[in-house]
């Protein structure tokens, strides 16, 4: 899952951006609207957590373009003012969902995750293949019953596999989706965590490589 976070408070977003960044998430920082629209111009994310006061461009007209430029991801308003008022106005302007500062990581954390799913509304809560299942919403992987230990990249990387449904999932795109802007590009961290995956997922293989384009989950 890919997320911006668009906050001006910088101590407030990078703990934030942490914490999602552990439950495997891949979290890019802006700090004002005139670099949010910057990134959502290059990069397509699932959804946007955004402040509403911000600088530069105020978030209401951040939220405004990005509506009137169809983009696919969600929308998360973030806001210190709790008045009915004020949320209603954010969902007027477009926004999905509505959130009161100070809010509980918590609840921050499930409405992401549902966003994420209204983004990608042919995915389900729980994946499988074979004997091999992923609930999304619980963060718990198993196969023939027994839980697996993945780290959050592992999780992630799975999950994009389980999403595609056989398709092919190129490096490049695994990188995208799991890692965040951060990521070197010439880096061997999806080849690495693909390789750990198989180990924990054990046999019979799940996950096949395809020649000089990607991965997919077959068997």
């Amino acid at each position: 899952m890919r997320v911006l976070l668009v906050e001006d408070h910088a101590r407030l977003a990078l703990t934030v951006a942490t914490g999602l960044r552990r439950l495997g998430m891949a979290v890019d920082v802006a700090f004002d609207g005139n670099e949010a629209l910057a990134k959502t111009a290059i990069t397509e994310y699932d959804v946007v957590v955004l402040d509403r006061d911000l600088p530069g461009i105020h978030g209401d007209e951040v939220c405004r373009r990005l509506i009137a430029e169809e983009r696919d991801c969600r929308v998360l308003m973030l806001t210190a003012a709790g008045a009915v008022e004020d949320r209603v106005d954010g969902l007027r302007l477009g926004a999905d969902d509505y959130l009161s500062k100070p809010f509980d990581a918590s609840e921050l954390v499930a409405r992401i995750q549902a966003l994420a799913r209204r983004a990608r509304p042919r995915t389900a809560p729980t994946l499988s293949h074979g004997d091999l299942t992923l609930d999304g919403a619980r963060r718990v992987v198993s196969r023939r019953g027994s839980p697996l230990a993945l780290n959050p990249k592992e999780f992630a990387v799975l999950e994009e596999l389980l999403i595609a449904r056989g398709a092919v999932v190129s490096p490049e795109e695994l990188l995208e989706r799991v890692w965040d802007e951060h990521a070197d590009p010439f880096t061997n961290a999806v080849k690495t965590t693909v390789s750990r995956l198989r180990a924990k997922l054990g046999d019979p293989p799940v996950i096949e490589t395809v020649a000089k384009a990607g991965y997919r989950i077959g068997g």
